[in-house]
């Protein structure tokens, strides 16, 4: 009996311990809560209600951001704010409400916000243009970087006729590769993905890879696990609570796709290295290492070998996956829309013929064909934009955004802005022809942003899709096999928004 009366007192002891202690714990978290939540600025934009800990982030749908962002304008406005926890964000959406932060007040809205995964991950840190070239902090490093890069890819071709012949040979390697379906039902995605990789890896590496190739095989699949990782609940949350991220074997456990593609690009970097000569430079990587050679000004200008890899990767990733996912949409719209389909190859007859390879200067002889390859548009290929950061306090659309906040934009919002298009929610060509039938842009046609940070890969994205899409439409008739049911018309995102998997039929003409 006194055993169990000590017992008794041990344990309501033990409880009444845990019990304060969690009251500590609880009162320690929410006066770090309150002490880390944002001012209240004069100005600021309006937003949700924002939780303890959390903030707003229940509001929006990380596997679906754009359709919640799109969901919030409605009820707070083209500028509204979200609060990732304890980071501040403000979400752009409109043309107007972009174009004034990306353009006309480009410098503002230049940084980028600091990621703590990355660094865990080995691959960036809070120090000026140590990251990734596309998400480093602005500054001298990332302009050197940024500048070198795109003199670097206009020297190996890009906007010039040597860079159209690689494409135009590798249109040829795919037809050849559609070709042995034999008509049957296949899905497009793979063979598309290895043809625009392999132009991207020439100027990159300097080589291509046969379609078979098992290395190229696993650059192209550790890529696409790498983008699933970049989205989601748990990324968010990572990066705004960065302390998570020293929980055991959580950062390799879920981002094991990131690090395996980055250590994988090691492997093409090192066989460079191996068989290097500064006598003669085969492409981007063989220049990046003649700059790195030039000593310690080189070096502070972020010319080293982590920003080697990470450029490379970087380039590999934006030349490949987007224009990749652009393509799959306009051949998904061409079974769907058969009479789109024959009048762009009815285009292509008069303007090319059948027996000649496209060239981009027949890209003014065809506004229907041309305007049908914007179907990043509707694709809504790049729904956010990579987010940005406030150099400085500034003002936007009468609202005060002070420095160092996190900038979203919602460039799905300006693709489908209803002040600006006709049918915004629909693949409609004629957006992008006058009333003459000549080829008109809009401004608000911005699937690679805008400004300080437009994509590196513009000019290299729309050569491809020209020369890739009327090679295609050339040489094939593409049709819905009998026995599949309509393709979805709505996109499945991951950092991109790609189309569903679809089959289809490719009948030579």
């Amino acid at each position: 009996m006194a055993l169990l009366l000590w017992l008794g007192s041990q344990l309501s002891s033990y409880l009444s311990n845990v019990s304060i202690l969690a009251v500590f714990l609880m009162v320690f978290t929410l006066v770090l809560d309150f002490t880390k939540r944002r001012k209240k600025w004069s100005r600021y934009p309006p937003g949700p209600t924002s939780l303890p800990f959390i903030g707003t982030m229940l509001s929006v749908d990380f596997q679906n951001p754009h359709a919640s962002f799109n969901k919030l304008q409605k009820k707070f406005g083209n500028v509204f704010n979200l609060q990732n926890c304890w980071t501040n964000v403000v979400v752009l959406n409109g043309y107007k409400a972009v174009k004034e932060a990306l353009v006309h007040r480009s410098e503002d809205f230049a940084d980028r916000p600091y990621v703590p995964v990355y660094e865990q991950l080995g691959y960036g840190s809070k120090s000026e243009g140590k990251s990734r070239i596309v998400m480093a902090r602005y500054g001298h490093v990332w302009k050197e970087l940024r500048r070198f890069t795109l003199s670097t890819l206009r020297n190996f071709g890009m906007g010039k006729k040597s860079l159209e012949e690689r494409v135009k040979e590798e249109a040829g390697f795919l037809c050849s590769a559609i070709n042995s379906e034999e008509g049957r039902p296949f899905d497009l995605r793979l063979s598309v993905n290895k043809a625009i990789g392999n132009v991207i890896c020439t100027t990159i590496y300097g080589e291509r890879f046969d379609y078979s190739d098992e290395t190229f095989k696993k650059l192209l699949h550790l890529f696409e696990k790498f983008l699933k990782e970049e989205t989601g609940f748990l990324t968010q949350l990572l990066n705004a609570v960065p302390i998570l991220l020293h929980i055991p074997g959580l950062i390799q456990k879920a981002f094991r796709g990131q690090k395996e593609f980055v250590d994988f690009t090691d492997t093409l970097v090192h066989k460079h290295m191996e068989t290097w000569n500064p006598a003669y430079t085969r492409d981007f990587t063989d220049a990046f290492l003649k700059e790195m050679k030039k000593g310690k000004a080189a070096e502070e200008s972020g010319f080293n070998y982590n920003n080697l890899r990470l450029v490379t990767s970087d380039l590999f990733g934006a030349g490949s996956e987007t224009t990749t996912t652009t393509l799959r949409w306009a051949v998904l719209y061409m079974i769907l829309h058969p009479e789109i389909q024959s009048k762009v190859q009815a285009e292509i007859d008069k303007v090319i013929g059948r027996e000649r390879s496209p060239a981009m200067e027949d890209q003014v002889s065809m506004p229907y064909t041309n305007a049908v390859i914007h179907v990043q548009r509707c694709g809504d290929v790049i729904p956010i934009g990579l987010p940005h950061k406030t150099y400085r306090d500034t003002e936007l659309q009468g609202f005060f955004i002070p420095k160092g906040t996190t900038i979203i934009t919602n460039l799905s919002s300006v693709l489908k802005d209803e002040t600006v298009w006709e049918k915004p929610n629909e693949f409609y060509p004629e957006h992008f022809l006058d009333t003459n039938g000549k080829f008109v842009k809009p401004d608000a046609f911005l699937p690679f942003s805008a400004g300080r940070r437009v994509c590196l890969g513009e000019q290299l994205a729309r050569t491809e899709l020209f020369i890739f899409f009327t090679t295609l439409l050339q040489k094939f008739t593409f049709v819905l096999p009998e026995d599949q049911p309509r393709p979805r018309e709505d996109g499945h995102f991951a950092f991109t928004n790609a189309p569903h998997p679809y089959l289809v039929r490719a009948i030579p003409r």
